[in-house]
């Protein structure tokens, strides 16, 4: 189908030296097997998807019997095409994956990926699209692929939702996930806008450095109307911030709206989206410099005053 060629992956500079990650790719299994044979091939799979992350039970009864029905839905067979369509060859994104955790690497010695799974996940579940733990990531391609699946009712998805399900984010969203799972989050009070914001603004950093020359845009999942109003307000949105008392208010339920995804921010009109994170992202990268410390102390380090206050940032 040609809506495959409808995608471009973002322009990254790649190491030649770095080997490709390999992709687990366990819808291509799943779909492409008789359902008589599904049990067979799963335990001869062996350890291949042998991951919490899909959590297969091929010994279990009615986990089989889930899952033969989910492979004969006639909708997820149609969805099963589109993304095999739009996705069946992911040689660029294993390339720059496998890129960018090389340099994740060499920023966090102990930070080591070695398995990255590819599914459908069969609902709507867009803060889900990259899932991970410790060592695995797993990513799941009907959630990228929401243009192409909204004529079913199983993804009604509103229409902010499915601008972002874009495959040119999928490598910055796995790198974001991985910063997400090593993120120390503060013990000692209940998180403020704030250490929202600061955290945010680390995984958006550890993913600007492990894909060096991905645009703005793709790192903070904009279009690039959304990034141009968000550079020309930057001042605005931070004064706002601090008149309203926002930053270290500590009642989600009160701030939420501002950081959630939506198709705007609360409080600014025609606005861009999550811009509290964009200013945790300008925050922690001025933190960064001129602190020198390594990633792992930043990924450590939840004294959010501290980082701000030691930013100097000073919005133009």
């Amino acid at each position: 189908m040609a809506i495959a060629g409808m995608f471009l992956m973002p322009a990254c500079h790649h190491n030649t030296a770095t080997e490709a990650v390999q992709l687990h790719r366990f819808e291509k299994l799943l779909f492409a097997t008789p359902v008589e044979q599904l049990q067979s091939t799963l335990i001869a799979s062996g350890n291949e998807f042998n991951t919490d992350l899909l959590n297969i039970q091929p010994q279990n009864p009615e986990f089989m019997q889930m899952l033969a029905g989910f492979t004969q839905d006639p909708t997820m067979q149609d969805i099963y095409r589109i993304v095999d369509s739009l996705f069946g060859n992911l040689d660029e994104v294993a390339q720059s994956l496998g890129s960018a955790l090389a340099a994740a690497q060499q920023l966090c010695p102990t930070l080591r990926y070695d398995k990255v799974y590819t599914y459908i996940s069969g609902m709507f579940d867009y803060d889900m699209r990259v899932g991970c733990n410790s060592h695995e990531l797993i990513i799941s391609l009907d959630q990228y692929a929401l243009p192409y699946t909204q004529r079913y009712n199983y993804f009604n998805s509103p229409l902010f939702i499915v601008s972002q399900s874009n495959p040119n984010y999928m490598v910055s969203d796995c790198m974001q996930a991985i910063a997400r799972q090593h993120i120390a989050i503060p013990q000692d009070h209940e998180m403020n806008m704030l250490d929202y914001m600061i955290a945010e603004g680390k995984a958006i950093y550890f993913a600007q450095l492990t894909l060096p020359g991905t645009h703005d845009s793709i790192l903070m999942r904009y279009t690039k109307d959304q990034l141009s109003w968000m550079e020309k307000n930057e001042k605005n949105v931070w004064t706002y911030l601090l008149q309203n008392k926002v930053l270290y208010d500590n009642d989600y339920m009160r701030f939420h709206n501002f950081i959630d995804d939506a198709p705007k921010t609360n409080a600014f009109n025609e606005s861009s989206p999550r811009t509290p994170y964009y200013i945790g992202w300008k925050i922690v990268s001025q933190y960064a410099a001129n602190s020198g410390i390594s990633m792992l102390e930043l990924f450590e380090e939840t004294d959010s005053q501290k980082i701000l206050s030691q930013s100097n940032y000073r919005p133009k």
